[in-house]
């Protein structure tokens, strides 16, 4: 026991700088954790003095704390019985499954990563790209909602810029939880993704188990207040249109509403853009008949990548008007009282035609829908004033229509022709795309102009 032992000195500085950080960890960990914590909480005392909906405790509660709270959740544990006796795993098997689940869903937020860097970089990136406006808002709707109650915006799928524009325009109402696809998986994208609120989910997945601890996530997080953001779609739409509902977290949220607790408002939300940053992509997924996207996250990152040269250089262009509307919104409680049986069908189904109905209007769909009016070739004057008779009151101003008309050009999808516009050999799926993201819009209006145009003749 005494008995003298010979080791090199890089050893026992090894040993040595082990074992202070390990005195370290001990002594001064748990006071830099509350001063940290402290700090935390003071930061956001101040946010939620200025935010129309403050941040919930259950959102600033520490990971490991939150997933240990889901897995012991008890549907949770009914659901790791129920799934051993499918499997015929041991239950300490199923239940470190759910636990590995948890861990991958659970987000870790942090108050100075959402509004010290997300909410500044959604703004400068959606004003850099994008000409933004807000088309339509109900400020006094949007007011009036209780203000015990969650709120859930419910949003048409574009682009996966609809993240960060709607991140950006909610600034001042509050911090929004998301729900992100394996696309943002991707170390050190997942790390800054999960410090912003947002939870992973795995969207094809069948795997009941996986399934019920998602389904019980969404439901603790919604009756605690957790101010969310949800795409009911799935995936981003293909051909320009809105999509019907997938019965996914909608479906969760509304299964889950207690009608004696907290209210749940679904707030729709509507988006369209002149350019859509994936329509490509997603044109040649419609035609392809699946959703494998040719599109990764190395395509974005070039893309990325060639944008900011451009800024750099002088030669970045805007790609044309970013419009967003916020309908009135929807109480789960006004809907069960008129509806006392109404399921997650019924109110995926209001939700997504408020949606259908606002989805605002912008220049190049007007132009594009106005193409598909004239056919081609057709002279620019003649195209121009078909798009201002398909022109909606107040949404699209009409100097916007030239612009629109240029930026379709120098996309080289319309060609000058001696005989006019012509649209270019290849890019027809692509006007069809813009179009259709306002074609049930127009058509109401261009049934009601026909018999006036038919009576001058």
């Amino acid at each position: 026991m005494t008995a003298t032992v010979d080791i090199p000195i890089w050893l026992l500085v090894l040993i040595l700088l082990f074992a202070g950080i390990a005195a370290l960890d001990r002594v001064l960990g748990p006071t830099v954790r509350w001063f940290l914590r402290r700090r935390m909480e003071r930061v956001v005392a101040e946010l939620n003095k200025r935010l129309e909906r403050p941040i919930q405790p259950f959102k600033l509660a520490r990971r490991h704390d939150m997933i240990q709270r889901l897995i012991y959740d008890p549907k949770v544990a009914e659901a790791v019985a129920m799934h051993t006796r499918e499997t015929g795993l041991r239950e300490d098997v199923a239940f470190e499954e759910a636990r590995r689940y948890a861990r991958e869903i659970v987000p870790s937020f942090s108050a100075s990563a959402y509004f010290g860097f997300a909410i500044r970089a959604a703004r400068w990136l959606s004003t850099r790209l994008y000409d933004v406006r807000l088309e339509t808002v109900d400020e006094a709707a949007l007011a009036a909602i209780d203000h015990d109650a969650t709120v859930v915006f419910v949003i048409n799928h574009r682009s996966n810029m609809d993240y960060v524009l709607v991140t950006y325009l909610a600034a001042e109402r509050s911090a929004l939880s998301y729900a992100v696809g394996e696309w943002a998986r991707v170390w050190p994208l997942s790390r800054l993704i999960r410090a912003m609120g947002a939870y992973f989910i795995r969207r094809k997945s069948r795997n009941a188990l996986y399934r019920r601890v998602l389904a019980r996530y969404v439901q603790l997080s919604t009756s605690a207040g957790v101010t969310q953001a949800i795409f009911p779609e799935g995936g981003l739409s293909v051909d320009g249109r809105v999509a019907p509902p997938r019965m996914g977290l909608l479906s969760y949220i509304v299964a889950g509403f207690d009608p004696r607790a907290r209210d749940v408002v679904f707030v729709p939300v509507a988006l369209n853009y002149d350019r859509v940053i994936e329509d490509r992509v997603l044109v040649a997924a419609a035609r392809s008949g699946d959703r494998r996207f040719r599109g990764s996250f190395l395509t974005g990152a070039r893309f990325a990548a060639r944008w900011l040269w451009r800024r750099v250089t002088g030669q970045a262009r805007r790609f044309g008007v970013a419009a967003v509307s916020f309908g009135a919104p929807l109480s789960m409680k006004a809907i069960r009282d008129e509806t006392p049986q109404a399921g997650p069908t019924t109110v995926a189904d209001m939700l997504m035609a408020r949606i259908a109905a606002q989805v605002p209007v912008t220049p190049v769909p007007l132009m594009a829908a106005a193409l598909a009016e004239t056919g081609t070739p057709v002279m620019a004057e003649d195209l121009l004033a078909r798009a201002r008779t398909l022109l909606p009151p107040g949404v699209t101003r009409p100097e916007d229509l030239e612009g629109a008309l240029r930026m379709l050009k120098l996309r080289h999808i319309l060609v000058d022709g001696p005989d006019g516009i012509t649209i270019r050999p290849g890019q027809e799926a692509v006007v069809e795309y813009y179009a259709a993201s306002v074609e049930h819009l127009i058509r109401p209006r261009r049934i009601a102009s026909e018999p006036a145009a038919t009576a001058e003749s």
